[in-house]
């Protein structure tokens, strides 16, 4: 896929990714040269838990969910079950807590990668060693998005580029002052890489190229910069959780206020 000079195309297939593959050896030897000095390398967060063994052998999925979550946001019964919609373990809000079993065998649980920032600098590293370029890599992962249907991939790793662009102060085309305007590049290179990926191809890896001005030092800012901290968010709870919480805020002080506590 080509547009207005941004490049984006998949290295191919990998095979099954098992418990301590190289990923920048498989990397490497995937895109055969085709690399190019500023080019961001997207890899889907299964492969990258496959290889770090972040896999669990569990017939029950929301035993999984439960044990990685730290915060409930919002659930809801469905027909086919509950959608719970928490926070991990790694600072994200997402649904089931990132815990998967597409692409994976019957009877294991996919876990996000422990530090997906790490691992993201992990594979930078030895991708830049290999090859002598100066490379980017994002950990992508799928996720839904409030007031949003359907879903895309966003960075929850990242190394060696910028995750956010400040444009704040700059002029926009009519000369005007932009104030708020910050632009989550990582989340929209994300989601250029997964139009090829795709969820079914058996390809888990893109490269995008044309964005080489993000590509920067390997220690540079990782993706948890574009993670809102729950104290700023305006919409940190669902409509129950939040009259629950509300409930017994107000039965609280009422208890105070009689002297009951």
């Amino acid at each position: 896929m080509e547009l207005f000079g941004l490049k984006v195309f998949t290295l191919g297939g990998f095979g099954e990714i098992r418990a301590g593959d190289d990923l920048a050896e498989l990397v490497a030897e995937a895109a055969q040269s085709r690399l190019l000095d500023g080019d961001i390398v997207a890899v889907t967060s299964k492969i990258v838990s496959k290889a770090e063994g972040r896999t669990v052998a569990s017939a029950d999925r929301e035993q999984a969910i439960t044990d990685e979550t730290v915060r409930v946001v919002a659930s809801r019964a469905h027909p086919g079950g509950l959608t719970r919609i928490v926070e991990n373990r790694q600072g994200l809000v997402m649904a089931a807590a990132g815990v998967d079993t597409s692409n994976a065998p019957d009877g294991v649980v996919l876990l996000l990668p422990l530090d997906p920032d790490a691992s993201a600098r992990a594979l930078c590293a030895a991708l830049r060693e290999r090859t002598g370029l100066r490379l980017g890599v994002l950990v992508t992962d799928t996720a839904g998005r409030p007031w949003r249907e359907g879903q895309t991939d966003i960075a929850i790793g990242a190394a060696g580029l910028a995750v956010l662009d400040d444009l704040r102060g700059t002029p926009d085309a009519s000369g005007r002052r932009l104030e708020v305007t910050v632009a989550a590049v990582a989340d929209e290179i994300a989601g250029a890489a997964d139009l090829v990926k795709g969820k079914t191809s058996g390809n888990p890896v893109a490269v995008v190229r044309g964005l080489g001005r993000l590509v920067g030092d390997l220690d540079a800012v990782g993706a948890r910069a574009l993670q809102r901290p729950s104290d700023t968010d305006m919409f940190r709870l669902g409509t129950a959780e939040a009259r629950a919480e509300g409930y017994a805020e107000g039965y609280a002080a009422g208890r105070a206020a009689k002297g009951e506590v």
